[in-house]
């Protein structure tokens, strides 16, 4: 389901890095190479079998060929900011773009907000708005763990399906905005209790030379790609040497990456917004005129794919996305991609995710299907199964 971006990642690097690194390097670029250590690192095995999964996710991520819809719309009585359109991107972005949202909002000269949505978009620029002093009220029809957001895979992929090739280069200077303001909070939120965001060490899988092959999806159109963007930002992947690694693969990169423990996460963010004084209300939306009926002049539009319905945009494409958890191995601190499969060690369970199938673009059918999964896992018992062990 991220082939495309993974094969980019996996080949070159991940899309943002640590600035303690950057200046580690004194702003000098350390290109992938041959790593050799003299000796393989030991790494824990993962638990794979079917019997160990806890859960299998679907959810839609909401894409938008220009990109995310960030602007103001008058509605009514209402002035309504949109902010929806995240593609793969939504927890990786939301801090930059719940600041450009707000922005928006402060021009009204609103005191009082209503935000429609709680998942990363949502809750994220409601908890932005209240900390710039304003009072702020959630409308939503689930919260957090029940909304989609919950069930992405919790890696920090900020071009992750944001766009597709052709309108890259009017999104470029946005994105980059919005990619660096949600890279430097991110690094605030390091260490906290429950590491809602914590770094991760990951190991890149091919029985080919990395870049001399393709990951593109058949059904799906040709994403934007802005990683050589924020190079700057980025830890550099190493290529390591054989017998340095615990693999039977010949290639093996190791990359460096955020990770978010999504459950944590947005449990952190829920009780931060709450401390505070924001106010939720469940309530689901049919159609645009019922958002007149609410006291908040000034309102926040994060529904995700919602908004395809809720204000007719059809340019919301949903991409289909499923994920499988195996029971948490808090030894388990590694990541794992090979060509089709991509392993995430979060805290709430191992992720297991297909990468590459067809079938996804415009596909809203959240059912899940178990097969799918159990086969994945299968997959990834087969490579712990060869890695070498002391």
């Amino acid at each position: 389901m991220e082939r495309r971006h993974f094969l980019r990642q996996a080949g070159a690097t991940l899309a943002v890095a640590s600035t303690a690194g950057l200046t580690a390097c004194a702003g000098q670029r350390v290109e992938p190479r041959p790593a050799s250590t003299g000796s393989t690192p030991t790494l824990p095995l993962i638990r794979a079998s079917t019997d160990r999964i806890t859960g299998v996710y679907v959810c839609t991520r909401p894409f938008r060929a220009e990109g995310p819809r960030v602007e103001t719309q008058n509605l009514g009585k209402k002035t309504v900011v949109h902010n929806y359109g995240h593609g793969g991107s939504g927890w990786s972005l939301s801090w930059g773009s719940g600041t450009l949202a707000l922005q928006m909002v402060q021009a009204t000269g609103a005191k009082e907000l209503g935000v429609i949505g709680c998942g990363a978009i949502g809750l994220t620029t409601a908890l932005l708005a209240q900390r710039a002093g304003l009072s702020v009220r959630i409308y939503a029809k689930a919260l957090p763990p029940d909304v989609f957001s919950m069930r992405a895979s919790g890696l920090w992929t900020p071009d992750s399906r944001i766009c597709d090739a052709t309108h890259a280069p009017t999104l470029a200077d946005r994105w980059d905005m919005m990619t660096r303001i949600s890279y430097a909070r991110y690094q605030s939120l390091l260490g906290l209790p429950g590491k809602p965001i914590e770094w991760i060490d990951g190991y890149s899988l091919s029985d080919a030379p990395f870049g001399k092959f393709h990951g593109d999806v058949p059904d799906e159109p040709e994403y934007g790609d802005f990683a050589d963007r924020v190079r700057d930002l980025t830890p550099r992947s190493v290529e390591l040497a054989p017998g340095n690694h615990p693999f039977p693969e010949p290639y093996v990169r190791r990359y460096t990456t955020l990770m978010f423990n999504i459950s944590s996460y947005a449990n952190y963010l829920m009780n931060e917004y709450l401390a505070a004084g924001g106010k939720i209300e469940i309530r689901e939306f049919e159609h645009p005129e019922q958002l007149q009926q609410l006291p908040e002049r000034t309102l926040v539009n994060a529904t995700g794919y919602g908004a395809r319905a809720l204000f007719g945009d059809e340019s919301v494409i949903p991409v289909r996305g499923q994920t499988a958890r195996l029971i948490p191995q808090p030894e388990v601190t590694y990541g794992l991609r090979s060509q089709n499969l991509s392993v995430v060690p979060r805290s709430d369970g191992i992720m297991v995710q297909v990468i590459g199938d067809a079938g996804n673009f415009n596909n809203p059918d959240t059912t899940p299907q178990r097969e799918v999964s159990e086969a994945a896992v299968r997959e990834l018992a087969n490579i712990v199964a060869k890695m070498k062990r002391d």
